[in-house]
């Protein structure tokens, strides 16, 4: 994105208070099973218990909260199949804000019902017309872009679910995150480089969806030929 501004340590810590007015405080649980697996204490930051079943609510929030008054009266849209679709609606419906959703023609149907149920209009497009759609609709509404994760707010705000492990669990030496668009292993890092440094921030996907893992290794986007078919359905992105 053109316009992408870099965020920054000090933009997750801001978050924090913002996000957590609205977010559930979600639970770290242990596991003797993974422990011994591994060989570490493995503490599991539980996101799935966050509104809409997914931290992407964390991101949607704290950049629906900072629109102008134009701008929350304009409304808002962006491109999404799931978690960051719900994440969006929910966070607009709360607050006040008029959300426009691009799903892709063969989204399941539960969650576009999940979706509209939080009072967002859905649109549907082919999946590979998403961006274009959501761009045409900003042009002929002045609707503000929501991007899943190109975008300065959202990743701040995704990054307080590793603040929040902090506070539960304390100092860690690694941090493991999955990667889908890259969202939430940037707003991490972040909220590692400001809490404690020395942690290491590591991304996890599929080898089949290795988009992120290649795109670090040359030092420029990659783009998978394929849409990887895994059961980590929050991974199968063909870039980040």
């Amino acid at each position: 994105m053109d316009d992408f501004v870099v965020p920054t340590p000090e933009d997750v810590a801001t978050a924090v208070g913002r996000v957590q007015s609205a977010a559930n405080l979600t639970p770290v649980m242990t596991s003797r099973t993974l422990n011994e697996q591994t060989g570490a204490h493995v503490f599991c930051k539980c996101e799935n218990f966050q509104r809409v079943g997914a931290f992407k609510f964390r991101g949607a929030y704290n950049a629906i909260s900072q629109l102008t008054p134009d701008q929350r009266t304009a409304g808002v849209v962006t491109h999404s199949s799931g978690n960051h679709a719900q994440g969006v609606a929910l966070a607009a419906q709360l607050l006040g804000v008029q959300a426009t959703i691009v799903m892709p023609e063969d989204a399941p149907a539960v969650k576009r019902d999940a979706t509209a149920g939080y009072g967002a209009h859905i649109v549907t497009a082919k999946a590979v017309d998403r961006e274009k759609t959501s761009a045409e609709l900003v042009a002929q509404h002045g609707y503000t872009l929501i991007h899943p994760y190109d975008h300065e707010h959202v990743i701040a705000g995704q990054g307080t679910a590793v603040w929040e492990l902090f506070d539960q669990a304390g100092e860690l030496d690694m941090v493991l995150v999955p990667v889908g668009g890259g969202g939430l292993l940037a707003g991490s890092a972040l909220a590692a480089a400001y809490r404690f440094p020395a942690c290491r921030v590591v991304g996890v996907e599929p080898e089949i969806a290795d988009d992120a893992t290649r795109s670090w290794q040359t030092g420029e986007i990659v783009r998978l030929d394929h849409v990887p078919q895994t059961i980590a359905d929050g991974t199968r992105t063909r870039f980040i």
